[in-house]
């Protein structure tokens, strides 16, 4: 259990994937769809054997929390793979690294179609309770799905800030474990890191956050993955926000000064 003292903070920033949303695992399974059919693919055309993607060591080690295009290369590059950045907006074929996180694009959204969203009830709670307490929130993802993915869970109106990977293109923002999404929050919500919380289930989301200055970092993780979390520079890990218990106020605060 950890417990936050609502007098020490004005905001929490929470990443979506994985600590609002259950869409990780949408984004999982649809970067091993595409990466096992890229791999596929080339073991054909070259001969080389075919190890398919790892849903959970891949997927944490090379592509969670990251931007499409830098999950796409780190994740080809562990594999001795180069291939060219090629532009955005271009066919989804499977020969340019923009071409591979459009394919990606298409199987999360038809798995989410499919499938819908399910919101995680503790984060939800979390959320509602650090409201009523007078904090501010802002959701961070690198998602470009953030904004529909809020819509079809019905949580729009918790945050009072959004950063999402449409953004990152927009204001040329370096993408996790680079801070630049984490600031971007605090300043739409007008605040300063040292008075904000963020909340991340990616290794690369504690590395942005510490490196951001935020007062705290807390981790969502189990096993093996807790561990990398602390590693990275979370003050503390938890299996379910539900562990997360908020003391006091900023009303209190406000009255006691």
């Amino acid at each position: 259990m950890i417990t936050i003292v609502v007098e020490r903070f004005e905001a929490f920033i929470f990443d979506l994937d994985g600590v609002i949303t259950q869409t990780d695992s949408v984004h999982a399974r649809a970067w091993k769809q595409l990466f096992d059919e890229f791999l596929a693919k080339r073991a054909t055309q070259t001969g080389a054997p075919f190890v398919a993607f790892d849903l959970e060591t891949d997927y944490r080690r090379y592509v969670d929390g990251k931007p499409r295009i830098a999950g796409v290369v780190d994740f080809l590059a562990a594999r001795g793979i180069d291939v060219p950045i090629g532009e955005p907006g271009t066919d989804a074929e499977l020969d340019t690294a923009h071409g591979i996180a459009r394919c990606k694009d298409r199987y999360f959204l038809e798995i989410l179609a499919r499938e819908g969203v399910q919101a995680f009830d503790s984060g939800v709670a979390l959320l509602r309770d650090a409201r009523k307490r007078g904090l501010r929130a802002a959701v961070a993802s690198s998602s470009h799905h953030c904004a529909e993915i809020l819509r079809a869970a019905g949580l729009t109106t918790l945050f009072d800030a959004r950063i999402d990977g449409i953004d990152l293109d927009r204001l040329s923002l370096a993408g996790k474990p680079a801070p630049d999404m984490f600031l971007e929050a605090a300043r739409r919500l007008g605040v300063l890191p040292a008075r904000a919380a963020v909340f991340e289930d990616a290794t690369v989301g504690i590395v942005a956050a510490r490196a951001g200055g935020f007062r705290l970092v807390i981790g969502i993780g189990h096993g093996a993955h807790a561990a990398d979390l602390l590693n990275s520079g979370a003050d503390g890990v938890v299996t379910d926000l539900s562990e997360v218990h908020l003391a006091g106020g900023r009303e209190t605060a406000k009255r006691e000064g």
